[in-house]
């Protein structure tokens, strides 16, 4: 029946039990048709329906099209069932409501437009880009914003390289010490040691020196009982051929020539290290007056006694050679000897100079000397 007809009191209340839209059902099947009469009974208003965590829950019947749909999809486990809930309570029928399409607006307008909880702009997901999820990548623009931000600056740069700088350098001033104060004269005392041994053994074999050294061949042995020095005495004053190897040179150069301990008068004239390299000169100044200073060669041995100490005195002073030295206190010739070596320690500003004089020339036939077997 399409023709108008006026409203009545038990349409006006069906149709705001049932459905909340007066004549809804009516004005879709025609009013009276399919057994459906103006003064049937009302049924019992609908009520909002929620479900258990642990059931499923089943929407109701559609009562506004009895089309065909597709089922909602089954709720998720674990930290998906909140949403499903949330979603499941979106769904339900309210009254108070519109119809389907104002329902969805309504969900969109709570969840965010793919039915997710929104975020606020200023959350660490937000700003990385991430869209809800904590563990996103970040952009290439941030990234390279963080690569710099954690690469050093120049200053940074700067400084660690002037540490390397300055650790290295300790660490080659070290070696350089270590080298100097302790490998050089580990090396200088082996090699005295053997130019020691080579020529003892060359006396007990009988073999001749010619009487005329060449530079730097060891002639003679020196003894200073009291430093527990015996070390060989080799020609000239060379530092690499003489001097660095850990012997003792003998002045026979030039102007600085000295006489040989054999000589009937003169000063013998000898030069060593006082550090480094063997050291045999380096405490000399504990010597003191009537100590012995023994030198030992193929035929015999010369006995001296210290007699007088110049503490310093410019390398320039050679006037300590002269075969009546200066300064030593000797007035007239005679048989003497000189020990020169570099002062303070561990510089070469000046020279410290020790005299003595002979007193005993004893033939090796007889023996040693009693300096030597005390």
């Amino acid at each position: 029946m399409t023709a108008l007809r006026p409203e009545r009191e038990s349409d006006t209340s069906y149709g705001q039990q049932s459905y909340g839209a007066r004549g809804a059902f009516e004005e879709w099947s025609g009013g009276e048709s399919y057994g459906v009469t103006p003064h049937a009974q009302p049924q019992q208003p609908y009520t909002s329906y929620e479900p258990l965590p642990d059931e499923t829950y089943l929407p109701p019947a559609d009562e506004e099209t009895v089309a065909l749909r597709i089922p909602d999809p089954p709720p998720e486990t674990g930290a998906a069932t909140a949403g499903s809930a949330a979603s499941s309570a979106s769904r339900r029928i309210d009254p108070a409501r519109g119809g389907r399409a104002a329902r969805r607006k309504a969900a969109k307008r709570r969840h965010g437009r793919h039915g997710g909880a929104s975020e606020p702009s200023g959350s660490p997901s937000a700003r990385h880009g991430g869209g809800g999820r904590s563990g996103a990548p970040l952009s290439r623009v941030e990234a390279r914003r963080q690569a710099r931000a954690r690469k050093p600056g120049a200053a940074v740069v700067a400084s660690r390289a002037i540490g390397e700088v300055f650790i290295t350098t300790g660490v080659l001033m070290l070696l350089f010490v270590t080298y100097q104060l302790w490998w050089t004269n580990v090396r200088a005392h082996a090699q005295a040691g053997k130019e020691a041994s080579s020529l003892q053994n060359d006396w007990a074999s009988g073999k001749r020196n010619p009487g005329a050294f060449e530079p730097g061949q060891g002639f003679a042995i020196l003894h200073i009982p009291k430093l527990d020095v015996v070390v060989p005495i080799a020609e000239g004053t060379s530092s690499k051929g003489v001097l660095d190897r850990g012997m003792v040179g003998h002045y026979a150069e030039g102007a600085l020539k000295t006489a040989m301990p054999g000589d009937r008068t003169g000063n013998f004239g000898l030069a060593g290290h006082r550090n480094t390299h063997g050291e045999p000169f380096r405490y000399i100044n504990r010597l003191a007056p009537g100590d012995p200073i023994v030198v030992e060669t193929q035929d015999e041995y010369f006995v001296y006694k210290m007699a007088s100490i110049l503490p310093v005195t410019p390398p320039s002073n050679t006037s300590v050679l002269n075969p009546v030295p200066k300064g030593s206190g000797f007035t007239k010739p005679g048989r003497y000897i000189t020990l020169t070596t570099c002062t303070p320690e561990f510089t070469s500003k000046y020279r410290m100079i020790v005299w003595g004089k002979m007193v005993e020339e004893r033939p090796r036939s007889k023996g040693k000397p009693d300096a030597l077997v005390s």
